[in-house]
């Protein structure tokens, strides 16, 4: 039997490299040997889109698009054994999601790893974040509960400032001149077939081109600087079993702390789920007040900082645009924030704190005050960006090791 199995894998392998891309990619893909806990929320990120992939097609046979989508979840939450677990898996999951990929995107920032020769894994992990909005924002609008429909309301009447083409495109969008069934119809297409295989064409771009120049590190250094008389690096070790069984202790724990949210807090306190979208969608009555989900909120934030709708959506695309060309704004001679100067640092603090203000102000009521606050953080945001060129040729750097 054994025999029989080898040869089969043998016929396929002549034909098709299994073996070898298994090889390159997992098992002796080298990888520094010293990594912190940051460079955990990648391999994190994939756990959860795995989660949201099986969890989705699961909810695709339960979920009728259309005017019925509101009844279809509520018969899914009460009447389907498990139904609400499948439901608040993917619901979790969604916030997860953007957590682990925010994480990530920072680590990015931190250790520097956009600069040269990974600005193109740069540009991979920004378009799939640009994707998952796109994903997020679909999702969010089918159960079709009120706050779905009010937020799907404003996001699309946002497309309907653009001149000359603006109105015509809000149309298009929402199929109906409101937001109706076959709104929802489209955006269940492009939810579950459309941007998923755009998704996982990323996601697979991100890691070859990752795997072609090697994946960095807390130092900042290049570790196939030094090589052994294989050409391995030495500073490194095989993907697998090392990272593998150390990445599995830490995707044990975020599963823990994601099975008590799902299981014990799958609203969040009205942050993952609002209450106002165990309501169904009524065209007729608006919420007291419109908020997007957390991971939205530094954005909206600065959309409603600009007095002009045009205005509002220009920044609120300017700070997600921004990202691309973080690898050509930062001329800092060394990657990491260890051996950065003083003002790198000040920077990315303020950066941080701005964030996650803009994020705590997208989900209140607007009042002077805050909108006052909101304009405040979103010059530190985009001043991060734009002075970045400056503070990061001034400044003093500290000397890089050879190695690790």
């Amino acid at each position: 039997m054994s025999d029989n199995l080898t040869k089969v894998f043998n016929w396929i392998n002549h034909r098709l490299p299994v073996q070898n891309t298994f090889e390159r990619h997992l098992s002796k893909h080298p990888v520094p040997k010293k990594v912190n806990f940051w460079y955990l929320f990648g391999a994190l990120a994939a756990v959860v889109l795995v989660i949201q992939i099986v969890s989705g097609i699961w909810l695709i046979m339960l979920y009728s698009p259309g005017e019925g989508a509101f009844a279809s979840i509520e018969y899914m939450m009460r009447d389907v054994d498990y139904g609400w677990l499948i439901r608040y898996m993917h619901t979790t999951g969604a916030s997860m999601f953007f957590a682990v990929v925010y994480l990530h995107m920072f680590r990015g920032l931190l250790y520097g790893s956009y600069q040269k020769p990974r600005e193109l894994v740069w540009i991979f992990g920004c378009t799939i974040y640009l994707a998952m909005m796109a994903e997020g924002f679909l999702g969010y609008v089918l159960p079709y509960g009120q706050m779905s429909y009010w937020g799907a309301q404003v996001i699309i009447s946002l497309f309907g400032a653009l001149p000359y083409i603006g109105e015509s495109l809000e149309l298009w969008m929402r199929g109906d001149y409101y937001i109706s069934g076959i709104t929802i119809n489209r955006f269940f297409a492009l939810h579950v077939v459309a941007l998923p295989l755009v998704l996982i064409a990323l996601v697979f771009l991100h890691l070859v081109a990752l795997h072609e120049v090697g994946a960095g590190n807390p130092e900042g250094i290049d570790i196939e600087a030094h090589t052994d008389e294989d050409g391995v690096p030495l500073d490194s070790v095989p993907f697998f079993p090392y990272k593998v069984l150390n990445a599995l202790v830490g995707i044990g724990v975020f599963l823990t702390v994601f099975t008590i949210i799902m299981f014990f807090f799958p609203e969040g306190g009205g942050y993952f789920i609002e209450y106002a979208n165990y309501e169904e969608a009524n065209p007729l009555v608006t919420p007291d007040h419109i908020a997007p989900v957390w991971y939205y909120s530094p954005y909206y934030s600065m959309l409603r900082a600009v007095p002009d709708k045009l205005g509002g959506f220009a920044v609120m695309g300017a700070a997600v645009a921004i990202f691309f060309v973080v690898p050509w704004l930062d001329k800092s001679k060394v990657a990491s924030i260890r051996y950065k100067g003083v003002l790198s640092k000040i920077a990315l603090v303020l950066f941080g704190i701005s964030f996650l203000t803009l994020g705590y102000l997208g989900t209140v009521s607007v009042t002077e005050h805050r909108k006052t606050m909101s304009i405040i953080c979103t010059f530190i945001y985009f001043g991060y960006f734009l002075l970045m060129p400056i503070y990061t040729s001034i400044e003093k750097t500290k000397p890089v090791p050879d190695r690790l």
